[in-house]
């Protein structure tokens, strides 16, 4: 073989390469913009748990995404609905006399309510939390935070738990998370209303339209 075919075949081997390297970096660059307009906040939090590393940061949403992603959520009947908000609205009234008591038990809705959906039981919190974290991205954040209250630590001195301000932040920013999740098409509860008047019941009153008090 002559140097000149040498060359020619080093050349070839070295284009081919450079191709391939940024082909990979333009496939990962876009992958890293896909997950960051899927994930929103939850990727800007992910980042900074891994010290800023948005590689490792990546790498963790995606295997979330694999995970997960084929997840399909079952929708909830309006009556399983209307339960889930008149527990809310209970939990809300309470906070007034009994925050950390309407905190645990919004902490426990939630939990309920994702499993009710289709989600992994409320028992394995941080795969429920990663599944709810692929399909709820702008909105799990609220119940980390509310689980994170629940399960302070309580007592007096500075390591003293969460005050009442920050238990009723949580209940809050929790609240969004629980108004997805709750959601019913129109149509299901056109015919619920319909039967339940047709039958002489009512309806209860509607969590959206209600705020929580001390909020």
């Amino acid at each position: 073989m002559s140097t000149g075919v040498i060359i020619l075949i080093v050349i070839a081997a070295v284009v081919v390469f450079g191709v391939t390297a940024m082909a990979l970096r333009t496939r990962g660059a876009q992958g890293g913009r896909s997950l960051k307009r899927r994930f929103g906040p939850e990727y800007e939090r992910t980042v900074a748990r891994h010290d800023g590393d948005a590689k490792a940061a990546e790498r963790e949403l995606a295997h979330r995404v694999e995970r997960h992603g084929g997840l399909r959520e079952r929708t909830l009947e309006a009556t399983e609905a209307e339960r889930f908000e008149a527990r809310w609205t209970a939990a809300q009234e309470r906070f007034v006399d009994s925050p950390r008591e309407a905190v645990d038990e919004a902490d426990r809705l939630l939990a309920d309510l994702a499993q009710a959906r289709g989600y992994p039981e409320g028992a394995q919190y941080e795969e429920q939390l990663s599944a709810l974290s692929v399909h709820h991205a702008h909105r799990v954040h609220g119940y980390r935070r509310v689980h994170r209250v629940a399960h302070a630590r309580t007592g007096g001195g500075p390591e003293a738990g969460p005050g009442t301000e920050e238990m009723r932040e949580a209940m809050v920013e929790a609240r969004a998370l629980f108004e997805e999740l709750v959601a019913v098409p129109v149509e299901r509860h056109r015919e619920s209303h319909e039967t339940r008047k047709n039958t002489g019941g009512h309806m209860p009153w509607s969590f959206t339209g209600r705020q929580a008090k001390g909020s």
